[in-house]
């Protein structure tokens, strides 16, 4: 083949790598995103991850006995449009508005519609240990899924790193729950750290190695456990080494944050050289994130980093910068997943 002929193959392939982008890019659908009012800031970031989101607005007004007065702008320009909605059930108190204008959205003749849940609220609630037990987590699964179908047909769930895959099965046939999960971006934030050789991926307990371990066979990897001394439940090593070695704890959620101190404790006392931590779903109730801050006395030698996503937007909101603290973005994720 004649060199005037290789170039020309060369401009040929090219040529058609920048059509088949082209395509793809008309292919895509817009997307109009509604948000509830904590998650404005996710929503406009979001947004600017693609041409094809469209934010929209919604009045969130109150009657003076203290119930809801709300107003969907521009209801009659989204018929015929895919519709999303950015939702965060952060408290009992705020659920009730957010779901008065989900199960309105899909019946203003939209294409399709799309729930977005970053956090599953009640998800670590999902089993019974004995009579009388209230498993919330079916609870809210049954209040998703009786979101009323849409002209393109029943509702997408987008939730991430819910706590149990099997709670999948809580939802009925009239939504279609997608369980995504922020992963991906803890692996592409440990590439940029110094010393990738030596990170070795740590789980508090069995529940969360089975819930992750697969999405991060890639490292080494250092499994705690609890087990029962009288009155006390005390966190052990169970297996792995992880001496000399920078470990991150990896979990689905924390709440105040007692089994991560624990854990780094017998990591540390077991020779790991730092302890770091990364959870999807940083809750913190009752600001119980203080005290992982490096103000506090010590705790600048526990945690070296303490990666959280922005699925719990109040508590971004609250944590600021404050070290050891970083927030890494859904947002990128969610404007992939409005396209699915």
């Amino acid at each position: 083949m004649s060199e005037n002929a290789a170039n020309n193959n060369n401009i040929m392939e090219k040529n058609q790598i920048c059509k088949d982008a082209i395509v793809s890019e008309l292919q895509k659908k817009k997307v109009h995103l509604f948000y509830c009012l904590e998650c404005e800031e996710l929503a406009r970031n979001i947004a600017s991850e693609s041409d094809h989101i469209t934010l929209q607005s919604i009045n969130w007004r109150s009657f003076a006995d203290g119930f809801p007065n709300l107003f969907i702008n521009n209801a009659h320009e989204i018929r015929g449009q895919h519709v999303a909605f950015l939702a965060s059930f952060s408290s009992p108190a705020v659920i009730f508005e957010q779901i008065s204008v989900i199960y309105l959205l899909p019946r203003l003749f939209v294409a399709s519609f799309t729930l977005v849940l970053p956090f599953f609220p009640t998800g670590s609630f999902e089993r019974m240990e004995e009579e009388g037990d209230v498993a919330t987590a079916f609870t809210m699964a049954r209040i998703v899924s009786n979101i009323p179908i849409s002209r393109g047909g029943p509702t997408s769930v987008v939730i991430y790193d819910i706590h149990a895959l099997q709670e999948r099965f809580y939802f009925a046939d009239q939504v279609l729950p997608l369980f995504e999960t922020g992963i991906p971006l803890l692996t592409k934030r440990l590439q940029q750290l110094p010393e990738t050789e030596k990170i070795i991926v740590a789980f508090p307990d069995d529940g969360a190695w089975k819930r992750f371990h697969k999405l991060l066979d890639h490292y080494p990897t250092v499994v705690c456990t609890k087990v029962r001394e009288g009155d006390k439940r005390i966190v052990r090593l169970k297996e792995g080494n992880p001496a000399g070695c920078h470990v991150v704890i990896v979990d689905d959620l924390v709440q105040s944050g007692g089994t991560l101190i624990e854990c780094q404790k017998v990591l540390a006392a077991h020779g790991a050289a730092k302890v770091s931590a990364y959870v999807t779903h940083g809750v913190f109730p009752k600001s119980s994130w203080e005290r992982f801050t490096h103000k506090n006395n010590g705790s600048e030698e526990a945690f070296a980093y303490f990666w959280i996503t922005d699925s719990c937007p109040l508590t971004v909101k609250s944590i600021g910068n404050k070290a050891p603290f970083e927030v890494l973005s859904l947002a990128g994720s969610i404007a992939d997943a409005l396209q699915i």
